[in-house]
């Protein structure tokens, strides 16, 4: 039900009201949010700018799940890549110090490669999902939509009786 629930989220994200803009800054911002850690400033501050700015909240949530999910196929290369920003780049190494010793940096925890690496792929990854997601809206809004809802595959789930149960008793309170 679990990866049901999160196709029918992702269609109704693609079919939502907002604009495509919208839905894409979702997600770019969603996906930086699920690849660095939560409990850091840096990770607060994220859920800040998604809440604050007009950004879709279900595509951040659905983004944010499924980037969580990915991040730790990708933790190594996340790691390595904090490593050597942190031991290997000779030139950053007064700037981690002034970092360290400044009074709230420190929370931030860009000392673990992990947290700086992931944090740092988020970034250089946050461009490419938000054009790519703003561009296959574009394209299922005009024409893959249409196609899609007569696909065998998706009335099949959409009629079957098991999805409309859970979605009557998902829709039971309000």
């Amino acid at each position: 039900m679990f990866w049901i629930q999160i196709l029918s989220n992702f269609f109704k994200i693609l079919r939502a009201g907002q604009t495509p803009r919208q839905v894409a800054g979702g997600f770019a911002l969603g996906s930086l949010a699920g690849f660095s850690p939560v409990f850091t400033l840096q990770g607060i501050l994220l859920w800040v700018i998604i809440l604050a700015f007009d950004v879709n909240l279900s595509a951040a949530l659905l983004a944010f799940t499924l980037s969580a999910l990915v991040t730790y196929l990708v933790d190594p290369l996340f790691h390595e890549l904090g490593y050597y920003l942190l031991v290997s780049v000779d030139a950053l190494r007064p700037f981690w110090t002034g970092l360290y010793n400044a009074p709230l940096a420190p929370l931030t925890r860009f000392n673990n490669t992990l947290v700086l690496g992931s944090l740092v792929g988020g970034i250089v990854l946050s461009p490419a999902v938000y054009f790519g997601m703003k561009r296959f809206i574009v394209a299922y809004r005009t024409h893959l939509g249409a196609r899609i809802e007569k696909w065998k595959i998706y009335q099949v789930i959409s009629k079957n009786a098991l999805v409309q149960w859970y979605q009557r008793i998902r829709d039971w309170g309000g």
